[in-house]
């Protein structure tokens, strides 16, 4: 098995795997979404006038649907539909009348789900100087060989790979690197639970270090329940099928980096 699988393993297993990672992913929810007063006016305006169209367009304008439906998405993405559809914006809008403006507000400006704000936590955390450097912006970057992190948006860095490390895969990058003269990129992932989208976001990750051609080190940075030994597929895949791969944990990303 690949030394770092089997480093993180026994990380996650026999040390304080939970409370070190909070320095990676601070996972606190936000406060209560801001809601902009103008738009929750006309919000209000059209809920008190039972005006069906005018009360879905108004809260399509906010970040946060009230209610849990499967037409939303469809109806954010082609407004038209609201005029052609009367009995689905009908149905949603009984939905939203029986739950009362004072609900709705509270729905709307609930904080954001801990998932969608992961993504960025990576990032931070090595803007910290956790990995020993600084990342740097491009334009140093590539001025130097040295030992150095890429700080970059994810076009930049997905540029970056495809024109110097022939990286031609659909997915974005979390880590570009350089240590001892060898590139280093790879995906970060906190997998926070079993199944649906977290087997997906692991896929994920796989498919970015099975990428053939590239002219760099591929690494899968990943973080929580795939690290608990049991008969769960994730662990299964990390104990057979992916086990000869550089997957780790953020914890451990460091001592990798610089034996490379």
């Amino acid at each position: 098995m690949n030394k770092w699988i089997e480093y993180s393993i026994q990380y996650a297993n026999q040390r304080s795997y939970l409370d070190d990672l909070f320095r990676v992913y601070p996972t606190i929810p936000d406060g209560i979404r801001d809601i902009n007063e103008n738009k929750w006016a006309k919000v209000e305006k059209a809920f008190n006038q039972k005006n069906n169209v005018l009360l879905i367009e108004s809260l399509l304008k906010l970040d946060l649907f009230p209610i849990k439906d499967s037409y939303i998405a469809y109806l954010k993405r082609d407004k038209t539909a609201i005029e052609r559809n009367p009995k689905t914006i009908n149905r949603i809008c009984g939905r939203l009348y029986e739950l009362g403006l004072d609900k709705l507000y509270e729905k709307c400006s609930e904080p954001k789900e801990t998932n969608r704000q992961i993504g960025p936590m990576f990032k931070d955390w090595m803007k910290t100087k956790a990995l020993g450097l600084m990342p740097i912006c491009l334009e140093d970057f590539i001025a130097s060989d040295n030992d150095a992190i890429l700080d970059a948006g994810d076009k930049v860095m997905m540029d970056f790979a495809k024109e110097k490390l022939n990286y031609h895969h659909k997915k974005g990058l979390d880590f570009v690197g350089r240590f001892n003269g060898k590139y280093v990129i790879g995906e970060a992932k906190f997998l926070t639970d079993f199944g649906g989208h977290q087997n997906a976001q692991f896929n994920d990750a796989i498919s970015t270090i099975e990428t053939k051609g590239v002219k760099a080190i591929k690494i899968a940075i990943l973080d929580g329940v795939l690290y608990i030994q049991g008969k769960n597929k994730m662990h299964s895949d990390l104990l057979t099928t992916h086990k000869d791969s550089n997957i780790m944990s953020a914890l451990v990303l460091r001592d990798f980096l610089y034996q490379i």
